[in-house]
């Protein structure tokens, strides 16, 4: 376990504050977003069938779970996954809305879980708001949690400027959405350990309100040596 993250890390305590803030808003927004997205329902399934057939025994964790909507929607494929929000009214609002379903805070840089524990992670959009210097600690932490054989989907939206929002559902914010690139991603996941198995970029779709092609990384950490 890596040492304990505290509130001086500026970029964690301002999305706290961000998703704190607009949990309910976000929600009613965004309550959709698999419904009209075929092809990233389909990324999801394709990750549940992976870590189904081929990862070791073990959870799954959705990692920056938000309202739960992800971690349900793995829930129905079969997968024994819990949520995890840095929000607390995110993962009160996921509780509510999925009883059926665990979910817990935490901080991405520094799980609360056992080395090994996860046979697959899903980081759907929760990356966004870390700074490029951060990312490599983050995928470090991402591959110690998984375990040998484990299986991670990284999504987020595909670009190099930043978004800084002061102002989000008629709510005063302060936060800042990264977009990154593909290809940056995959080296920086390479560079933790993980084995890329899917480089996916999907065009934007302006009916839907987005602004930047959406990127999906599928990697995996590699497999125990088998015994001699």
């Amino acid at each position: 376990m890596t040492d304990t993250v505290t509130d001086s890390d500026d970029f964690l305590t301002r999305t706290r504050l961000f998703y704190d803030t607009v949990a309910e808003d976000y929600d009613d927004h965004f309550g959709d977003h698999l419904a009209r997205r075929p092809l990233d329902r389909a990324l999801l399934t394709g990750f549940a069938d992976l870590v189904a057939h081929g990862s070791p025994d073990g959870p799954v964790a959705d990692l920056g779970c938000g309202p739960g909507r992800i971690t349900a929607f793995l829930a129905g494929l079969g997968l024994p996954v819990f949520g995890v929000d840095l929000s607390q009214r995110m993962v009160e609002l996921a509780r509510r809305l999925h009883p059926g379903i665990r979910f817990e805070q935490g901080a991405m840089p520094v799980l609360d879980v056992p080395d090994g524990a996860l046979a697959g992670a899903v980081a759907w959009y929760s990356v966004i708001h870390t700074p490029l210097d951060r990312v490599p600690g983050l995928f470090a932490e991402l591959f110690r949690v998984l375990a040998p054989g484990g299986h991670l989907l990284v999504a987020f939206q595909a670009g190099d400027a930043s978004l800084h929002l002061d102002d989000a559902f008629g709510h005063p914010v302060s936060l800042d959405f990264h977009r990154r690139r593909p290809d940056q991603m995959a080296e920086l996941l390479e560079a933790a350990g993980f084995e890329l198995l899917s480089r996916t970029v999907r065009e934007r779709d302006p009916a839907l309100g987005e602004s930047t092609p959406q990127a999906f990384l599928t990697a995996r950490r590699p497999p125990a040596a088998p015994p001699a």
